[in-house]
């Protein structure tokens, strides 16, 4: 039997994050993965590789998920960024229409190359729309402090705190991602599963963020889940395969690395 795991996500040119870094960690992780496109973004070369943001026509992300959804029994979805407030509108009918088992939320807050308001708009619907859905939900830094409410997260408790406060927003797990930005040698994430805080830690590779971290870490949890794996063993795999990425990190013309999910090994 060969398990399936389905994305929402946006493209990203480069390859170092969104769907093309979500379908390869599912593929290393031994799981068929495929996806449904939001929106198209590509790094600007000559504007400081700026962000440009094209978003897919409702309708054709609705074409998508319906023959996805019709062509396999799909249980477990990741969701990565949506983009405009239409597009989660369609993915929120969708996500009440079909009896995912998991939906993984990877809450994009911030849409890249959107004007401040267009963002907001995102960021309000999204919240309201889809995080309610969600089984496990990954913040970065920045989402966790705008989603808990709080002006700084300076340590692993803040951190717990934070999770917990976004719990309450309706998702049933919250894995937190104290990554770079936390202060300490070691990478810190905890997942809150309404009860009990479970701390990940790693040792840090680097003090620079790398691109495709987050995405990998969703998508490396959304493939677990899918071969049966319950939220905290999927979590420290993620863990594992994020961090042999960074360190096999790739890098490019870009003033970034990104994720190498080729180099964990099952």
């Amino acid at each position: 039997m060969v398990n399936l795991a389905y994305v929402i996500a946006g493209s990203e040119a480069t390859g170092g994050a969104g769907i093309q870094a979500d379908l390869k960690t599912f593929q290393q992780l031994g799981v068929y993965g495929l996806g449904t496109l939001t929106c198209i973004v590509s790094f600007d070369p000559k504007n400081g590789w700026a962000h440009r943001f094209v978003p897919v026509d409702p309708e054709v992300i609705t074409d998508q998920i319906e023959a996805a959804t019709a062509t396999h029994d799909l249980e477990v979805v990741k969701i990565g960024m949506l983009g405009t407030p239409a597009t989660i509108d369609v993915v929120s009918r969708a996500l009440q229409e079909h009896a995912f088992r998991h939906v993984v939320l990877d809450p994009v807050l911030i849409c890249k190359g959107q004007e401040p308001g267009a963002a907001l708009d995102t960021d309000n619907a999204l919240r309201e729309h889809v995080l309610p859905h969600a089984t496990v939900i990954t913040p970065n830094m920045f989402e966790s402090k705008t989603l808990a409410g709080m002006d700084a997260i300076e340590t692993v408790d803040d951190l717990a705190e934070a999770a917990r406060r976004i719990h309450d927003l309706g998702p049933r797990y919250v894995v937190a991602k104290g990554g770079t930005e936390l202060p300490g040698d070691d990478a810190v994430d905890v997942l809150y599963d309404g009860e009990d805080v479970h701390t990940f830690r790693a040792p840090k590779v680097g003090q620079e963020r790398v691109s495709g971290a987050g995405c990998t870490l969703a998508a490396a949890i959304t493939a677990e889940l899918a071969k049966g794996a319950g939220v905290e063993e999927a979590v420290r795999t993620a863990k594992a395969v994020v961090n042999a990425g960074i360190a096999a990190r790739v890098s490019a013309h870009t003033p970034f690395d990104s994720v190498w999910q080729g180099a964990y090994t099952p």
